[in-house]
Order: C-alpha cells, then structure tokens, then sequence
C-alpha cells in the first residue's frame, strides 16, 4: 500500500510539471494604430522678395520749363489724370503756325485741281500741249502731297502741346516729385518727374532649389501652367516680417525656364492681392509654396517608422497576434506623419510604441493608441 501511494504522489507531480511547460508564452504588450489615408499637403519655404505689379517712371516728353504739380504726393492717381503742367506757349505757336500751313497747302491744292479740270478738255480738243497737261498733273500731284505733310506736321505739333501736360499711364499710388517748379525738364534738362506704383496687386519672387523643382515635374507638376484637371494649384501664403501670417493668397504665375548657373536654383514669381497695402514693394518675406498634394496617400505616425542601413521598416500585427517586420518605402514627413508609398494597406496594424521589444514573429499583446490615450487622461 505504501509503495502504490508513492506512485500515486510521483504521477500527481509529473503531471503538474508538464501542464506547467505547456503555459503560453509571454505576449509582449505593444501600442498599435491603424494606417490610415489622408490627402498630405506637401509644402516648400523660401525667402522672397516683394515687388509692385506695374512700377511706372513719369517722364518729360518735351522740353520746357515745369509750371505746376497738379497731385498730392504718396496719394493715390487715376489712369489719364493730370501731373504736371508744362510751359505750353512754344508749342501752341507751332500748332497755330502748322494749322496756317495746311491752310495754305490746302489752298494751292485745290487752285492745282480746278487748273488741271481746265487744262484737260483742252488736251482733248488739241487747244492744249501734252506738256502743258503734265505740269497741271504734277501740280496737282505736289499740291497733294504738301497737304499730306503739312497734315502730319499738324498732328506732330498737336501732339508735343498735349504731351505740356503729363498725365498717369496706369492706376497706383504716386511717389515725390523729382523736379521742382521752375525746372527745364525734358529732352534736355531733367526728364524722370515721378514714379507711380501699382500696388492693389504685388508680385513675389524667389528661388525654388532645382531638386523641389524636379521633384514636381515627376508629380508632373509644372509651376507657372494651370491644370485644369487637378483638383488643387502651387498656392503661396506669405509670412511678414513681425512674424504674421498674410490672410489672402496668391497663385504662381511664372517659373524660369532655365537654372541660375551662379545658384542652381529657378527663379519663380507668384502673384498676390494687396487691397489693403500692406505689402511695400521692396520688403523681404517668408514664402511658403504648396508643391505637391499627395490624395489618399497612407500614413503612419513618424514614430513607428524605424531608419537602418537596409532601409526603412515598421512592425506590423498580423491577424493571429504575431508581429512582422515589413520593410517598406518611405515618402515626405509631414506633421509627424510620414507617406508609406509603398509596402503597406490601410487600416492595418502598425505598432507606435513597443517594437524595440519585438522579433519577427513574436506574439503581442496589442493596445489601441487612442484608448491608452483616454486612460493615461482619466485620474
């Protein structure tokens, strides 16, 4: 009976033993988060330089002595209004004395006709030369041609006594006048008068690095052409100098066709509202330049994201709890967030926290990011 109870002991211990060996591995507590999509907004910044749309130089176009300012400066001028009044006198006389010439020229040719009406039934009834018929022709033809040119001399005279007044080509704000009253001014003395500046609209140039510049032609983005078949443009929002963020945008409207050698950079222009005049032509700001807008692109948290020789990889939860390593391909950051382009769907189990623990293979525990979030929140 003895013998048979100490077996009886020896099974009980044997079999507890190997039910032990049999318990289920460690699984190893990782934070997941499922890879989602989003359209990524890829952006580029650089430093720009402010510029007017239009920036006009009022010049003299005759010469005389400058009788009056007819503006305000620094205010605002209107296209045609009056800026300065130049002595007139001299070119009055000259339109008077060409509007006497064709008076005159005028005259002669119509005594050169009635002579050449007269002279050719003459000619047809042989009571007058050949000759005689030639010369009231070439009269004629002379007398003609003198009303011709004392007409342009006419139109010439008027348009130097228009041009004593010195009107605004375009809209804008007028700088300080250059010439003071009293001045020669024109052809031969002084002939800048003023600047006015068009600045309900500014442009902004700067430089775009030739790799930003290659990158968008592989996305076949073309900066400077409007795709009418993309749902988005290369936008530009500007930051001033107390740091401030300018509200409107602006849309790039020209990009150089070739690199600066000195620089290996394009030189791109964008093109602004300014109703408010709050962009000076001549300031410097920062440029921010949408380049590229990845739609439904998967991302994942940067985090997750390990960088070795081999390349990138991230561990990824498979259905039966085990971790694999996926090596994927990486694209831009952005916010945290990097673009998987490729290696990876979306709504799989991507581990944010935990994987330096991990083998390929290895069983997980996995815990979802926003509930560790709401738990680390409560008290």
């Amino acid at each position: 009976m003895k013998v048979r109870h100490a077996v009886t002991v020896l099974a009980i211990t044997v079999a507890f033993g190997a039910c032990k060996d049999k318990q289920e591995p460690v699984r190893q507590i990782v934070t997941v988060e499922k890879a989602g999509t989003d359209n990524v907004e890829i952006y580029g910044e650089y430093v720009g330089q402010i510029r007017a749309k239009s920036a006009v130089e009022i010049r003299a176009r005759v010469e005389g002595y400058l009788e009056a300012m007819l503006f305000e400066e620094g205010k605002r001028v209107k296209r045609g209004q009056p800026l300065f009044k130049i002595n007139s006198d001299l070119y009055r006389a000259r339109v008077d004395k060409a509007k006497a010439q064709l008076a005159k020229d005028r005259a002669q040719a119509a005594k050169s006709e009635r002579d050449e009406e007269r002279l050719r039934p003459l000619y047809e009834q042989k009571a007058a030369s050949q000759l005689d018929l030639d010369n009231a022709v070439a009269a004629l033809e002379s007398a003609k041609a003198n009303v011709a040119m004392s007409e342009a001399d006419l139109k010439q005279a008027e348009l130097e006594l228009d041009y004593t007044t010195v009107r605004s080509p375009i809209d804008g704000y007028i700088s300080e006048r250059y010439a003071d009253i009293g001045s020669l001014v024109g052809p031969g003395g002084k002939s800048q008068l003023a600047t006015v500046v068009e600045s309900d609209e500014v442009l902004v140039d700067f430089s775009l690095p030739a790799l930003d510049y290659l990158k968008g032609q592989k996305r076949n983005v073309t900066l400077g052409e409007k795709d009418v078949n993309r749902s988005w443009q290369p936008s530009v929002t500007i930051t001033l100098a107390d740091n401030s963020v300018y509200p409107l945008t602006g849309i790039v409207d020209f990009a150089d066709p070739q690199v600066n050698p000195k620089t290996g950079t394009f030189g791109v222009r964008a093109e602004l509202p300014n109703p408010e005049r709050r962009l000076l032509p001549g300031q410097f700001t920062k440029v921010k330049l949408l380049l590229d807008v990845r739609e439904n692109a998967i991302v994942v948290p940067t985090k997750a994201v390990i960088i070795e020789k081999g390349g990138a990889y991230i561990y990824v939860v498979r259905r039966d709890s085990t971790a694999e390593k996926r090596f994927i391909e990486i694209g831009p950051e952005v916010n945290n967030t990097t673009v998987v382009e490729r290696g990876l769907g979306p709504d799989e189990l991507v581990v944010v926290e935990g994987y330096h623990k991990l083998t390929p293979g290895a069983l997980v525990n996995p815990v979802n990011a926003a509930i560790k979030e709401e738990e680390e929140v409560q008290p």
